[in-house]
């Protein structure tokens, strides 16, 4: 009624006015909108660029050390009453003067996995529940499964982590430490518990004087932390399958199930072609060495320990006199502990720790059964005299 007495020209500047009106105010909205959008979509930019840069940044730490041998003591004139050798042959040729036996009835390698942990957590201040990954690296797990890591965060009382083993040989720990790294390196994980342990005694012959002469029980574990400044650098990993035939156990796996036959042929024991593993350990921890010395353009004078595994004293002092690195700044205990396996490279951390300083360059070397070799660069993150 009211439009009937409004002049249709005057309608229809109206109309045409509010639909302008209507378009500036759609225009005004939009331009408002999108610029907020745009404001919003740089924020998140930078937030995310922020939070990659520092997850880029961010390294795994080695923030404590702990180790376990067994009390039980099998010396160089231990074993010349049961096998054919002697304290010289064996001193002259591996370096070892005792090993360290588990000998506790009805234990295994958690057994001693367990309190190595719960000396690093007691060691570092760190409670159980603040551990949110736990990885085991060893070759004598208490079963085939389920994997040792899980059992050994049940009887620590570790209960918000996951876990899982490592089978690598001599090379296990150095896997692992890297494997646990990239959890912190990601951000996603805060507290990563790395071990090496074997229970050697329990596969070797000991009527077989090329093998039960060099091997021993024991091992460590080390905790990695979140660390802007110090932590592992690099690492440089290879494997060959080929070499599968000169360190193995023969009988036990899936390729040759256990019978009567492969116990009384003593198949579940460790067998070693000594000579070419000699040769394939000499040249796989140089080279890698090397190889990531010269990725990181570091040269030898920049690192301050070489913390090789104790496989053989002959091999260590190959290894130091190829790569002509000075001997005093070689880690060996080889002579108190004999080849532990997986936990040589731990067991040197935790013997040397008192001599170590904050910022000091280690390169972690090794070598092992499958063949699996490698090594590792890394900044010490403390003062182990403190």
């Amino acid at each position: 009624m009211c439009n009937e007495n409004i002049p249709k020209i005057t309608r229809i500047k109206f109309n045409i006015s509010f639909k302008f009106l209507c378009l500036d105010i759609k225009f005004v909205i939009k331009s408002y909108l999108a610029a907020f959008y745009d404001e919003w979509c740089k924020k998140l930019v930078i937030i995310i660029a922020k939070y990659y840069l520092a997850m880029g940044n961010l390294k795994a730490a080695i923030t404590g050390v702990a180790k376990y041998v067994p009390e039980t003591l099998l010396t160089n004139a231990d074993l010349e009453k049961i096998v054919d050798t002697s304290d010289e042959w064996i001193t002259s040729r591996t370096g070892i003067k005792q090993r360290h036996i588990f000998k506790e009835e009805g234990k295994a390698t958690s057994d001693m996995a367990t309190r190595m942990v719960e000396n690093l957590l007691k060691k570092t201040n760190t409670s159980a529940d603040e551990i949110d990954l736990l990885i085991c690296a060893t070759i004598t797990p208490d079963m085939t499964f389920p994997d040792t890591a899980n059992t050994i965060c049940s009887k620590v009382g570790i209960s918000n982590a996951f876990a899982f083993d490592i089978n690598a040989a001599c090379s296990g720990f150095l896997f692992a430490l890297t494997t646990g790294a990239k959890f912190v390196e990601s951000g996603s994980h805060k507290k990563v518990v790395v071990i090496g342990v074997d229970f050697m005694s329990s596969i070797i012959d000991y009527t077989d004087r090329t093998t039960c002469v060099i091997f021993g029980d024991g091992g460590g574990a080390v905790l990695l932390e979140p660390n802007e400044e110090y932590g592992i650098e690099d690492s440089i990993f290879k494997g060959d399958g080929d070499g599968r035939q000169y360190l193995h156990m023969k009988a036990g796996g899936s390729l040759k199930r256990p019978t009567l036959a492969t116990i009384e042929d003593k198949e579940h024991f460790v067998f070693q072609d000594g000579r070419p593993v000699f040769k394939a350990a000499v040249k796989g921890m140089t080279t890698t060495f090397n190889s990531l010395l010269e990725r990181n353009e570091i040269g030898h004078d920049d690192v301050d320990w070489l913390v090789p595994h104790q496989a053989n004293m002959r091999i260590i002092n190959s290894v130091a006199d190829m790569l002509d690195f000075p001997k005093e700044k070689v880690m060996v205990n080889i002579q108190n502990y004999g080849n532990t396996t997986a936990g040589t490279l731990p067991l040197c951390l935790a013997d040397y720790e008192s001599q170590l300083k904050k910022g000091d360059k280690l390169v972690l070397t090794a070598f092992g059964g499958g063949f699996t070799w490698g090594s590792t660069l890394l900044t010490w993150a403390y003062d182990g005299d403190e």
